[in-house]
């Protein structure tokens, strides 16, 4: 157990020390060959209730798919994370103008604040279809190394116990957070697919 540990946390350093050699110009150009990729995938396309994060600077940007989620007339899910726990909801973003107005986390990401609690959770509803996963790195089986307090593996058990069962997962990566391996147990969930710009 101590292995696995240290052998992620010394596979988180190695690839932020990757993502931060990135320019922001960079950043953006991968990030739009991956919404690209996601716009013409068909799994996102048959999707009507989907759950996306909101981007930190070392991850691949959403803002333009949430955009076109609303586009498209999908119903769209955003996560809500509880400080000091490994809680997180996913919580009903209702238009680009209500993802502009949310309050800023210590993290520098915006999400639902504690006091805003009229929103629909997507499991006390109609489940979800389709889950866009943020991570540090993934390899081409699916494996996903996140920053470590298991925020999406905790949210995809509880998925699993919802009528609608577990929803597809896409990873959205820059190539630089693919791994050869990334070091996993048991309790670490699975992903149907990373997309990534593959040469």
């Amino acid at each position: 157990m101590a292995a696995l540990r240290a052998a992620k946390q010394a596979l988180r350093k190695e690839i932020k020390k990757r993502v931060a050699a990135l320019s922001d110009q960079e950043k953006a150009r991968q990030s739009k060959v991956v919404s690209q990729k996601l716009f013409s995938h068909p799994k996102y396309n048959s999707s009507h209730r989907i759950a996306v994060f909101l981007s930190m600077h070392d991850e691949v940007r959403t803002e333009e798919i949430i955009v076109d989620a609303f586009g498209k007339g999908k119903v769209c899910f955003i996560p809500k994370y509880l400080t000091n726990s490994n809680h997180m909801d996913m919580l009903r973003l209702t238009s680009l103008e209500d993802m502009n107005t949310l309050p800023l986390t210590s993290w520098n990401i915006r999400q639902p604040g504690d006091d805003d609690n009229q929103r629909e959770e997507a499991l006390d509803s109609g489940g979800l279809d389709l889950i866009l996963m943020p991570g540090l790195g993934f390899d081409k089986s699916g494996n996903r190394l996140g920053r470590g307090k298991g925020f999406y593996d905790t949210y995809l058990e509880r998925c699993m116990k919802h009528p609608k069962g577990k929803p597809y997962t896409i990873a959205l990566a820059f190539k630089e957070q693919l791994c050869q391996e990334v070091p996993v147990d048991e309790r670490d969930i699975h992903i149907d697919e990373v997309l990534y710009e593959d040469k």
